[in-house]
């Protein structure tokens, strides 16, 4: 069934601002989008029409988190230095999965297909969540050991630059994330089904 090939292009979108808040956290809101279809091929059209639609090239997707970073820097200062007193980042992620409206009278073996497969893509979206956290660990950290400046101008350029450039590495890990994960989709998820099935039914495909 082409539910099963379909090498699903999970993404995830980052947006970078300097806004307050209050902690080194991940807060999440979820959003669903229904599904409406009686077989294997009505899902994959609806994916293609009411999946999240990825910006940079409006196709649908099966998954998506957009993520937000917020950041707060305090800086202490005297007449000759300034240096950073803390830093607190907060990842704000809305997160988009899919939710199938006939999945309680479905056949057995499509509901278990798409039990499956919406875990994935749920696994899938919150580990870019998983990634970026690790990303605004680092980034705290980072900021919090720079040396005292002259002025608080120039430790903020430092920071601003620091930040670039991290953000930089964590865009990449995400892309290589997404990547190796579509790249070993069909493998992932049939020995997801095999597992599943030893597990409900004692049998295996």
């Amino acid at each position: 069934m082409r539910i099963l090939a379909r090498a699903a292009a999970f993404a995830t979108i980052l947006v970078l601002a300097a806004q307050p808040a209050n902690a080194a956290t991940v807060l999440r809101t979820y959003h669903h989008f229904n599904l409406d279809g009686r077989t294997a091929a009505d899902l994959d059209r609806e994916f293609d029409r009411r999946g999240p639609v990825f910006p940079k090239t409006g196709q649908h997707l099966p998954g998506m988190t957009k993520m937000r970073f917020e950041n707060r820097i305090e800086y202490g200062s005297d007449s000759n230095t300034c240096r950073v007193v803390d830093a607190t980042i907060t990842i704000h992620a809305q997160v988009f999965l899919p939710r199938w409206k006939q999945r309680r009278t479905a056949p057995a073996d499509l509901a278990m297909i798409w039990d499956t497969l919406s875990a994935d893509i749920k696994r899938h979206e919150e580990s870019h969540i998983s990634i970026a956290r690790t990303a605004a660990s680092n980034l705290e950290r980072q900021i919090k050991s720079l040396p005292w400046r002259s002025d608080c101008a120039v430790l903020r350029n430092d920071i601003d630059t620091l930040t670039a450039k991290l953000m930089q590495k964590h865009d990449l890990a995400q892309t290589q994330f997404t990547n190796v994960e579509a790249l070993n989709f069909e493998d992932r998820l049939g020995r997801l089904l095999t597992y599943r099935l030893k597990r409900e039914f004692g049998k295996t495909p």
